[in-house]
């Protein structure tokens, strides 16, 4: 059994969960709805406030599936109601020497040291804000209530300029330090 696939969910005022009859749970909340196909190795029990995850003993699939899946889905869904509630938001920062970054509605411009801009569309489940300030490196601020889908924008604009140990240059996850290395320079003589 898994730690985290036995440990309830609480569903929070303002959000209701819901299965339908595919195997589909549907988390509706403040910030938006969301939908997950959950395996059918797996039963989910909505009552008194809490969502339950049990493994079906009867399914076809065999047992560290199972197990691997008790977790996963509970997770899912934990991620699901913590987004429809309260969102989630990450912030990125471009470190760079005329790295610059702005926004019209849902499309980011990039100039990072290429010969061309880089254009990104975003979905429109994520809102974005850019901060250009003096003195300070250039900011990206994206949220929505889709924890994968975030992850996976953030992933794609990091991709852009991935940060690199010698100079320190790249796009960084706010708070994030990056190892440095010394270069050739510095090698023993």
């Amino acid at each position: 059994m898994s730690r985290i696939g036995k440990l309830p969910i609480s569903i929070p005022a303002g959000v209701t969960v819901a299965q339908g009859q595919d195997g589909v749970v549907t988390v509706k909340g403040p910030k938006g709805e969301l939908a997950q196909k959950v395996d059918p190795s797996i039963k989910v029990a909505i009552a008194d406030g809490h969502v339950t995850f049990e493994i079906d003993e009867n399914s076809p699939v065999n047992v560290k599936q199972k197990q691997a899946f008790h977790g996963l889905y509970r997770a899912l869904v934990n991620n699901m109601v913590v987004g429809v509630s309260e969102g989630y938001k990450k912030e990125m920062e471009l470190v760079g020497v005329g790295y610059r970054v702005s926004n019209q509605g849902n499309i980011i411009e990039f100039s990072l040291g290429y010969t061309h801009p880089i254009f990104i569309q975003l979905p429109k489940e994520v809102k974005v804000e850019t901060k250009m300030e003096r003195n300070q490196n250039p900011q990206i601020i994206l949220e929505s209530c889709d924890k994968q889908l975030l992850g996976m924008i953030c992933a794609k604009i990091r991709s852009f300029r991935m940060p690199e140990p010698y100079k320190g240059k790249g796009i960084l996850f706010k708070g994030e330090v990056i190892r440095r290395k010394s270069g050739k320079s510095a090698s023993a003589k």
